[in-house]
């Protein structure tokens, strides 16, 4: 793929504005199948893992970041671009989540009659 390091810099853009990478990674996989040099297995295990990464990015990303979780949105940025500095592209994912239940893990330790995931629907 030509200039993989612009649509490396695109996920990483679409990662910060919280939408899917489908975006960019649908349409290399359509140039796979059209590249002469690239076989069709190898164009296949790319679509397979790319539509893998989006529905995984659209389910996990959610659960781990969004629901009961009153954590700033300054907080999961700093963790995917520290995360992406250190890991590249995982990173970007595993560094939000990461600092994200280390920031509810210190909140809960701070005051300790508050319950990490208390919701509203408990009280």
């Amino acid at each position: 793929i030509p200039a993989v390091a612009l649509f490396a810099l695109g996920v990483l853009v679409l990662g910060i504005v919280q939408l899917t990478p489908s975006f960019i990674l649908i349409p290399l996989s359509i140039y796979m199948y059209s590249d002469p040099d690239t076989s069709t297995a190898v164009a296949t295990i790319f679509l397979i893992w790319n539509v893998l990464v989006g529905a995984s990015d659209s389910v996990l990303k959610p659960i781990f970041m969004g629901r009961g979780s009153n954590v700033p949105m300054f907080v999961t940025f700093l963790g995917a671009i520290g995360g992406f500095i250190m890991s590249g592209i995982i990173g970007l994912f595993i560094g939000a989540v990461i600092v994200v239940l280390s920031y509810e893990l210190f909140m809960a330790w701070l005051e300790p009659e508050r319950m990490m995931f208390h919701s509203d629907s408990d009280t």
